[in-house]
């Protein structure tokens, strides 16, 4: 005979959680991280932790030209996380985002480097955005190819063309590189601006455009088009899927082909638009950073505006903190980190809540 005494706690799966209390139970989740850091900041520094929080919105939004660049930087986070996440809403972990914009990059800046002088800028641009899409597609494609016919694993095999297209972009770097001996390919068409995307008001502009009219796409995509439906069904069963007679491979296909091109797209944003030359971390480890912002967003492309603001106010007011206090830069991404993990770990209570047991039970087994 032995006792069985139930816990007194344990973990259930929300049944449903209205709006107003995720949305409180996230508000809460800053609150608690910038409690603590203000503590750990006044403990090791003595620094007032109004002062660095305050540094950290200046280093976003100080400046006209502050708030432009990270409205950019927060429209090309968003650019990958929305061309992530048909491939994540149907479970396809396409951890190759910065594979793919790499070589839409590189696709620009060949049409760029080799097309100068030879063709009308007009006709250069819309090569460029040609081939950068095609270039991020086909990166994206093959593993999905792989997938579908021989069921590979999509971790590692888009996890490993971000390694080959690093290696293809320093290949091209040696052999591009200006001027020689340098390392580097240097802005490329400095003289003629031959290839650089066109300006809309002002340099930051564009990709912000861009950004928004791809959420706008991306949203209507998933949740009001037949394909959207058919990504959704093969996310959740192969199987159910087989049987109402969705054709699972060319799903995962044509998906991963659509998850690249608009990542081939942010390449062309970069190099045609944005920096004008290319390198192996042009990206920025953006691809990887990309995942977080569609995760947290649940998918939804209207609210990784916020997700994907959110990380980039972080990154840039961390850097800020760096500078003004003359903190080594680990200071301040621990302060980063632990307002993320708060942020990540509040989902956990969104999406569970702790049961308790008012009187134990017990039974004999």
């Amino acid at each position: 005979m032995k006792n069985n005494h139930e816990p007194l706690f344990h973990v259930v799966k929300r049944d449903e959680l209205s709006r107003g209390k995720g949305i409180l139970i996230r508000v809460v989740a800053i609150i608690v991280a910038l409690i603590i850091c203000g503590i750990i900041t006044v403990a090791l520094t003595g620094v007032n932790p109004i002062s660095v929080y305050g540094t950290m919105v200046t280093g976003a939004f100080g400046s006209v030209r502050k708030t432009w660049v990270t409205l950019q930087n927060t429209a090309i986070l968003l650019l990958i996380a929305l061309a992530l996440t048909p491939a994540f809403r149907m479970k396809f972990w396409n951890c190759g985002g910065e594979g793919q914009i790499l070589m839409g990059g590189l696709a620009s800046a060949a049409c760029m480097i080799t097309l100068a002088d030879k063709l009308p800028n007009a006709v250069i641009i819309i090569l460029m955005i040609i081939s950068s899409i095609v270039a991020g597609a086909v990166w994206a494609g093959l593993p999905a190819l792989f997938k579908a016919l021989w069921n590979t694993n999509e971790t590692l095999s888009t996890l490993m063309m971000n390694y080959i297209a690093i290696q293809l972009v320093a290949y091209f770097t040696v052999v591009w590189e200006n001027p020689k001996g340098s390392g580097k390919i240097g802005i490329i068409n400095q003289n003629t601006n031959s290839g650089w995307l066109p300006e809309i008001a002002n340099k930051y502009l564009l990709s912000i455009v861009v950004g928004l009219i791809i959420t706008f796409f991306v949203y209507i995509y998933i949740y009001y088009t037949k394909h959207g439906y058919e990504v959704c069904v093969v996310g959740e069963s192969y199987r159910t899927a087989r049987y109402v007679g969705i054709k699972v491979g060319k799903v995962i296909v044509r998906t991963l082909l659509l998850s690249g091109a608009l990542c081939g797209l942010v390449g062309l944003l970069l190099v045609g638009g944005i920096n004008h030359t290319i390198t192996t971390t042009i990206a920025g480890g953006q691809g990887f950073t990309a995942i977080m912002v569609s995760w947290l967003a649940k998918f939804n492309p209207f609210v990784m505006i916020l997700t994907s603001g959110l990380i980039v106010f972080l990154g840039r007011g961390a850097g800020e903190i760096a500078t003004v206090f003359g903190f080594n830069q680990s200071f301040s991404d621990i302060l980063t980190g632990i307002i993320l993990f708060c942020i990540i770990g509040c989902e956990f209570f969104v999406t569970y809540k702790i049961k308790i047991n008012k009187k134990e039970g017990e039974g004999n087994v």
